[in-house]
């Protein structure tokens, strides 16, 4: 891996905590996300109708990860109504891969190495230790349950994705269409939960976090994309995890969440366990 590569795959790590670090900031967590998913809809749309319309077996994956995307950034928005960025981000991406490595070897009938199962090990160590502190803390346990909710999602979109645009044999008409049906599915479940208010009242600034967070989360994803053409995948998502330490460096550091022992350790768990699972 060259030293531009290297850079880049962290500044997207810096980009995905920081898209999470400005929903966390806003008035309204949901109002962020909503935003997000809107400004991210249209770019979506835009590309997508540069491509071939996808054929009718590929709709189906489609409408799946939709769901999976909706909800996902459901149960984030209400994770982060609970809890601290420091403390929600690391369980919710931690218990990811943990989940779509099992499931993997249980219905996908991938072979998982003996590195992997250690990684799982120390990752599900360092999730344990993160989510016993949000008891131990006096914080609220709600966040813990949402934080997994966000976490099964994310496992959900990553395989439904991942076979989804094998399927299509174009992975950006399947994003651009993803993005768009995420849009359409999102927004009427936020307006049913939080009434028009969650937008249309939205305050200038909620628009400028929501739309800051959607370029900070396309440009992570589009950075992480490349860099997977120009160095082994393997250690570009390894790289990738260390957003975790940058989420828990700008809650402690910018926003002002509490910082112990035991949750520095958590987050070093979680970090090396999803290394070990990657490489």
């Amino acid at each position: 891996m060259s030293l531009f590569v290297f850079v880049s795959v962290l500044v997207a790590a810096f980009l995905h905590a920081l898209w999470n670090a400005l929903i966390k900031t806003g008035t309204s967590k949901m109002t962020g996300m909503l935003i997000l998913t809107l400004v991210q809809g249209i770019v979506g749309l835009a590309i997508a109708l540069t491509r071939p319309w996808p054929g009718a077996d590929v709709w189906v994956w489609l409408l799946a990860s939709g769901l999976f995307h909706s909800a996902y950034k459901l149960f984030l928005a209400y994770a982060y109504e609970q809890g601290d960025l420091s403390r929600v981000y690391p369980i919710a991406r931690g218990t990811a891969p943990m989940i779509v490595t099992a499931v993997s070897a249980l219905v996908l009938a991938d072979v998982i190495a003996p590195m992997e199962y250690a990684g799982i090990f120390v990752l599900g160590g360092g999730i344990a230790v993160m989510a016993r502190g949000a008891f131990a803390n006096g914080e609220s346990r709600r966040l813990v349950p949402l934080a997994l909710g966000s976490a099964m999602m994310t496992a959900g979109y990553s395989l439904v994705d991942g076979l989804g645009a094998r399927v299509a044999g174009d992975a950006v008409l399947f994003v651009g269409w993803m993005f768009a049906l995420d849009a359409v599915m999102f927004t009427p479940v936020c307006l049913a939960l939080r009434g028009t208010a969650v937008v249309f009242r939205s305050r200038r600034r909620d628009w400028l976090l929501g739309s800051l967070a959607a370029v900070a989360s396309y440009g992570a994803y589009a950075i992480a994309v490349w860099a997977m053409t120009q160095a082994p995948i393997a250690l570009v998502a390894a790289l990738r995890e260390t957003s975790i330490l940058f989420a828990v460096l700008i809650g402690w550091l910018v926003l002002g969440d509490r910082m112990d022992r035991a949750k520095a350790l958590a987050a070093g768990l979680i970090v090396l366990g999803m290394v070990m699972t990657r490489l």
